[in-house]
C-alpha cells in the first residue's frame, strides 16, 4: 500500500498545512495518528513511573513476553492481541508478586524472561513450521516491528476500549503511587497499600506494552515508554509537571514519527524510535554540556 502511495504523494513542501490536508485525506492515516495519540499518551504516563521505579528491565522483559504471547495465540489459534495481553499481565502480576524491591524486581524478572524467552523460541518453531503461510492474515514481523498503517478501525476501538479505563486507573492511583515510587518505606509506615499498588502498576504496565504492541512492535515498545519519560525526568525535577512533559513529548515523537514514516517510506515505528533517541541523547547532551563540564572545569582549575 504504502509504495504504491508513495509514487502518487506529492513532496514534502513549506506549506505544512496543505500537507497536512494531504496526509489526514486517507482513512488509515487518521487511524494512525489516533492509534498513535492513544497509545502515546498511555505510554508516556505509564513511562514516568517505569523510570522513576526503575522497572525498565521490567518493561523490557514484558514486550518480549508480548512477542511470544502473539505467537502462542497464531499457534493455539486464539485471537494473538488477546493472547499477549493475557500472558503480559500474568507475567507482569508474577513479576510483582515474586519481588516489590529493586534488587529482587531484577531477579525475579531475570528469572521469568529466562523461561518466557524458551517460550517464545517454542512458539516461533511452531508458527514458522505449521502457521506461517496458511493464510491467517498473522505477521511475526508485524509484531516485532508493527504496522501502523495496518491498524483498522476495530483495532482502534480496542485500543481506546483498553487504553481509556487503563488511563483512569493509572490517574486514580497516581499520587499514592508516586509516594510508594519515592519512598516505599515511609509509605508503608503510613499504611499505603505499597505492594498492591506496585501490583497494580505492574498490570496496567502490561496493558501498556500490549497496546503499543500493536503499533510500534515489541522491539520498539521500550522506546515508547521509556525515553519520552526518561528525556522528561531530566528536564525537570517535578514529578507532575515531568508526567505532562512525558506525555507531550510521546504525543509529539508519534506524530512526527508518523508524519516522516508517510512521506519518506520508512517504517514509522523505527522513526519514531529514532525520534525519541535522538530527542533523549540531545537533552542529555544539552544537561553535559551547560553543567557537568563547568563543573569539572571549575574542579580542575582549584
Amino acid at each position: 500500500m504504502h509504495s504504491v502511495l508513495a509514487a502518487t504523494l506529492p513532496p514534502f513542501s513549506p506549506n505544512l498545512w496543505h500537507d497536512l490536508q494531504i496526509m489526514l485525506g486517507y482513512d488509515f492515516m487518521r487511524t494512525a495518528f489516533l492509534a498513535g495519540t492513544v497509545i502515546s499518551l498511555l505510554a508516556g504516563f505509564v513511562g514516568y513511573f517505569v523510570v522513576l521505579r526503575h522497572q525498565a528491565f521490567a518493561s523490557e522483559a514484558l514486550s518480549d513476553v508480548a512477542f511470544t504471547g502473539a505467537l502462542a495465540g497464531a499457534v493455539l489459534a486464539i485471537n494473538p492481541l488477546l493472547m499477549l495481553l493475557f500472558m503480559t499481565v500474568a507475567v507482569a502480576l508474577a513479576m510483582g508478586g515474586l519481588g516489590e524491591r529493586v534488587q529482587g524486581r531484577d531477579v525475579a524478572t531475570g528469572t521469568i524472561l529466562a523461561w518466557v524467552l524458551g517460550l517464545g523460541a517454542l512458539f516461533l518453531s511452531e508458527f514458522t513450521t505449521q502457521v506461517s503461510g496458511t493464510g491467517t492474515g498473522f505477521s511475526a514481523a508485524q509484531v516485532l516491528f508493527g504496522n501502523m498503517l495496518g491498524i483498522s478501525e476495530e483495532q482502534l476501538l480496542t485500543l481506546i476500549s483498553i487504553g481509556a479505563p487503563t488511563l483512569l486507573v493509572l490517574i486514580v492511583i497516581a499520587r499514592p503511587l508516586l509516594f510508594t515510587s519515592l519512598d516505599p518505606v515511609v509509605a508503608a509506615a503510613c499504611r499505603v497499600p505499597v505492594r498492591l499498588l506496585g501490583l497494580l502498576f505492574a498490570v496496567v504496565l502490561a496493558i501498556t506494552v500490549s497496546e503499543a504492541t500493536m503499533a510500534v512492535g515489541a522491539l520498539l515498545v521500550f522506546a515508547l515508554i521509556l525515553l519520552p519519560a526518561a528525556t522528561a525526568h531530566r528536564l525537570t525535577s517535578s514529578p507532575f509537571a515531568a508526567m505532562a512533559l512525558a506525555i507531550g513529548i510521546a504525543i509529539l515523537l508519534t506524530w512526527v514519527g508518523i508524519t516522516l514514516g508517510f512521506y519518506t517510506g520508512y517504517p514509522m515505528s523505527v522513526c519514531i524510535s529514532l525520534l525519541a533517541f535522538g530527542c533523549y541523547t540531545a537533552v542529555v547532551g544539552g544537561f553535559t554540556v551547560a553543567f557537568v563540564a563547568p563543573i569539572h572545569y571549575r574542579r580542575k582549575i582549584q
